[in-house]
């Protein structure tokens, strides 16, 4: 007979992971073991690729199969009548009366997890319905309840919405109220917050831990943030390879990290204290070899930050050339509104007014970050700078030329010097053709280069540039990763030499670990071809890293706008106030060769 210990909900023991694709086999998950108590929340961090998320599909059994295949192991679950099974071996049917029922889950992305024709209340009365003895009419009932458990305005109007008619945070809202539908003893968590505004994502973690408190629920959470993790969760496990190379307390992990992995995604954070000139990398603690073995490199990051931090003098020296440079873009009173109701005869009679009335002067050579929560206008305001969407009224001052009046074959010639990196690399890249291609396509537009020839070689280049190698010219986008996408839309963007580029969300997806390397990249790039940036991020850690100016946004005004490390520190406005106040306050700090890092 099975058994746990009495505060134990899940004991998972050895478990492997497999998958079989043209003859090819990969071992996704290796021998992993890990326990979870009653009302105990854990993390577990790594990057893309390091099984986490395959660790936690296998517990619900939803791993494809093919090519998936669980190899071995146990998985010892204690259920709600305090059985325990091993979910390695129950049939099919098991396992569905445990899926919601016993074990809820919210995936990374609500709006593929959600049924785009199906209103969201009757998706939850659904799964209400599904492993509960109620009539529709209670189930409707409970499903309200829950949207009002979970703070979604209008629980009652929002039961009849469809999901494309709610915010991102508002679908992970529905997520979770489906998760918590059937009070199950155990919810996983699979990246809920990414993406997410830092106001919305507060609310998120307190939702979860209310959950804890009050129905002694446990929760994986799977994160790469680790501000996130150090906020929300008792323990944490690391995971790198399909292996789990370092798990205990909060505390013992995130304040002494003992493999060097750890020390890397820790490290690979923008500090708040201080100002680098370089994000530390993983690099810069371990290599691994071709045959999967670590090396840890003898270095610590006291080391390595003394050469990359910034004095106070360098900062004031870089700000003063840098505003007495002539200011490359001038907005004035700058209104886009989007119409929401008609007339009869066909009259706007209500706009969505997503830009009112900004006035902005972005510097050459400045990065200037912009942030806000979704529906701000912050993504509106530089589409409009850059005629992907049409402005009301106002004016737009590019090297002092007026650019919204300007026919599009007048401002054509001007696009090659403004552009933008968008959120999603892979959305951004034709899938049929290769990468190569992708970086030649729009210097054959603009005129760049004498010949496909010297095109390809300028097309070589960028690619090293980003830190990508020739051999991947005719390699397509699905072949790489989210983090090397991104690299190669860097290099698209650079093909026709630009003077400004929008960054939208440009790295809020990816790993610590990847981020770090793109922003190192993006500031480097921006030294060796003179580049301004405006930078759109919720992740005001990284506006602050990146910025020398951050410009707050609301309800398409901007509130506040000054220096990037008196904004973060002394905001004046309540608004900026609450965006700050919103950041996860888990504490990292790193004890590294005997010394304390923040």
């Amino acid at each position: 007979m099975l058994s746990l210990p009495d505060d134990t909900l899940l004991e998972v023991n050895n478990l492997n992971v497999v998958f079989h694709q043209s003859g090819v086999f990969n071992q996704a998950v290796k021998d992993v073991s890990f326990n979870i108590k009653i009302g105990e929340i854990v993390g577990i961090v790594g990057e893309s690729g390091s099984g986490k998320t395959v660790t936690c599909l296998s517990i619900m059994h939803l791993i494809p199969s093919p090519p998936g295949k669980i190899s071995g192991g146990q998985m010892l679950f204690r259920k709600k009548d305090n059985a325990v099974v091993d979910l390695n071996f129950i049939s099919r049917e098991e396992i569905r009366k445990i899926r919601g029922n016993e074990i809820g889950m919210i995936f990374q992305e609500p709006m593929t997890s959600l049924n785009p024709v199906m209103k969201c209340g009757e998706q939850v009365a659904e799964a209400i319905l599904l492993h509960k003895k109620v009539s529709y009419q209670e189930a409707k009932k409970q499903t309200i309840e829950l949207f009002n458990i979970v703070n979604l305005p209008y629980p009652k109007r929002t039961f009849d919405k469809y999901p494309h008619e709610l915010s991102g945070g508002q679908k992970q809202r529905v997520m979770i109220a489906m998760a918590m539908s059937c009070n199950p003893s155990l919810i996983i968590a699979d990246e809920p917050t990414t993406a997410l505004d830092v106001t919305i994502q507060k609310g998120i973690l307190e939702q979860l831990k209310k959950l804890r408190d009050e129905f002694n629920t446990s929760v994986i959470f799977i994160s790469h943030d680790l501000s996130v993790i150090a906020e929300i969760a008792d323990k944490v496990m690391v995971m790198l390879n399909g292996n789990i190379v370092e798990k205990g307390t909060i505390d013992e992990i995130f304040t002494n990290p003992q493999h060097p992995y750890t020390k890397g995604l820790l490290a690979c954070r923008p500090p708040l204290d201080k100002r680098l000139k370089v994000l530390p990398v993983i690099n810069d603690f371990m290599e691994i070899t071709e045959a999967g073995d670590i090396i840890e490199k003898p270095t610590s990051l006291e080391s390595i930050l003394k050469n990359v931090v910034i004095s106070e003098k360098e900062r004031a020296d870089h700000l003063k050339v840098i505003y007495e440079k002539d200011k490359l873009i001038q907005i004035k009173n700058l209104h886009t509104w989007f119409p929401i109701n008609k007339s009869l005869f066909g009259s706007t009679n209500e706009w969505f007014k997503a830009v009112n009335g900004i006035n902005l002067d972005i510097y050459e050579g400045e990065t200037l970050g912009l942030v806000g929560e979704s529906g701000c206008g912050k993504t509106t305001l530089g589409r409009t700078i850059l005629k992907l969407v049409q402005a009301k009224e106002g004016q737009i001052l590019y090297r002092n030329e007026e650019i919204l009046r300007l026919k599009e074959k007048d401002f054509r010639p001007l696009r090659k010097e403004m552009q933008i990196i968008f959120q999603d690399p892979y959305s951004s890249l034709n899938p049929r053709i290769s990468i190569g291609e992708a970086v030649m396509e729009p210097m054959e537009v603009f005129g760049i280069g004498k010949s496909r020839s010297e095109r390809k070689e300028m097309a070589m280049e960028l690619l090293k540039k980003v830190g990508l190698k020739e051999s991947h010219f005719n390699r397509f986008p699905h072949e790489f990763s989210g983090g090397q996408r991104q690299r190669i839309c860097i290099a698209r963007t650079l093909s026709v030499q630009p003077k400004f580029i929008i960054c939208d969300e440009s790295v809020s997806a990816l790993d610590v670990s990847v981020q770090a390397q793109i922003l190192n990249l993006l500031n480097d790039l921006k030294k060796e071809f003179n580049l301004t940036y405006i930078f759109i991020s919720h992740d005001l850690s990284v506006v602050r890293f990146m910025s020398d100016r951050i410009a707050v946004m609301n309800k398409g005004i901007i509130e506040e706008i000054g220096d990037a490390d008196q904004i973060y520190f002394n905001p004046q406005k309540e608004y900026t106030k609450k965006l700050i106040n919103s950041i996860p306050k888990g504490k990292i700090q790193l004890k590294l060769n005997g010394n304390n890092v923040h």
